[in-house]
């Protein structure tokens, strides 16, 4: 772990493994702001207007990963994440990024982020406290920021026959504003793709029930998994979902969520993401194009987990 200035702020702390790098700012946050090939371009999107800022009221995207409450809500959501952190190496590397409790809603939020030292692999490991003397009902809710011009990767469960299966066996959230004509979406049989236009500014989103546990990006040759814990027979927010997807034409976002959960005063609760990059993949732009490019190294990567 280095201790560098990034993008105007002073206090940044950086994971390497010698191919990529994770850089996030102590200044304000938490926040991950770049994560990608040692050389390259960001992976994920950076708000030139709000880099290098710190302190005051007003809410700012920055870009990257951040840590938002879920249900959304204007009033606690989007309470500004502005001011600096406590930072705390970990053992084998990693680093504890902790911010002082939201004055507003008393919740206290910490990332634990861990580098694999010899695969292109980041755990991310969210936490809140609740720091009030009364529980408060939430769900932990991370959300990334990809790079303009990429592609969203979402894969639906098992698909079978009408005289197989008689019951629903998935859901899908859909917004008010959510245009499924658009022709950023591609609403494949085993997968849903969702290309970000720098050019389309109306915004799209959708929400799934994540059997598999995976959402991806695909971008100029470059492949970012999200694995997230697949979802279960418990209840979450935005109609049971515990994944979404958000564009317009500045972002494409890769957000999971966790169940809700009653937190007490003085407890806290987690959310486990796990981040893979990988490189030489061709373009994306079809269901079959996920079967040659993307699948077999889901698949690669799930034996090595065994």
């Amino acid at each position: 772990m280095d201790r560098i200035p990034y993008q105007g702020w002073q206090n940044c702390v950086r994971l390497s493994n010698g191919e990529v790098e994770l850089i996030a700012t102590a200044d304000v946050g938490p926040r991950i702001m770049r994560f990608g090939f040692i050389g390259a371009e960001n992976e994920f999107v950076e708000f030139p207007d709000d880099l290098g800022k710190t302190g005051g009221s007003v809410h700012r995207m920055y870009g990257g990963h951040r840590l938002w409450h879920a249900p959304e809500d204007m009033a606690r959501t989007y309470v500004p994440d502005n001011d600096p952190l406590t930072v705390q190496e970990l053992d084998g590397g990693g680093v504890r990024l902790t911010q002082p409790m939201e004055e507003t809603t008393f919740i206290q939020k910490e990332m634990d982020v861990t580098l694999a030292s010899k695969v292109n692999e980041v755990m991310i490991v969210h936490r809140m406290y609740n720091c009030g003397l009364w529980p408060v009902s939430l769900a932990l809710w991370g959300l990334t920021q990809m790079a303009r011009g990429g592609v969203g990767i979402f894969p639906l469960p098992p698909r079978g026959s009408h005289s197989e299966q008689l019951l629903p066996s998935s859901r899908l959230a859909i917004w008010a504003y959510t245009d499924m004509s658009d022709p950023r979406w591609t609403w494949g049989k085993q997968y849903i793709l969702l290309q970000q236009d720098p050019q389309q500014a109306a915004p799209q989103k959708f929400g799934f029930a994540g059997k598999d546990g995976w959402m991806a990006y695909a971008r100029q040759g470059h492949l970012f998994v999200k694995y997230f814990p697949p979802v279960e027979e418990k209840h979450y927010p935005d109609l049971g979902v515990n994944a979404e997807a958000f564009t317009n034409d500045e972002i494409l976002e890769l957000e999971t969520l966790s169940p809700l959960v009653n937190v007490a005063p003085g407890e806290s609760v987690e959310h486990i993401e796990r981040w893979l990059l990988v490189k030489g993949i061709k373009e994306v732009r079809s269901e079959a194009d996920v079967v040659r490019e993307v699948l077999p190294i889901i698949r690669r990567n799930e034996k090595a987990d065994d």
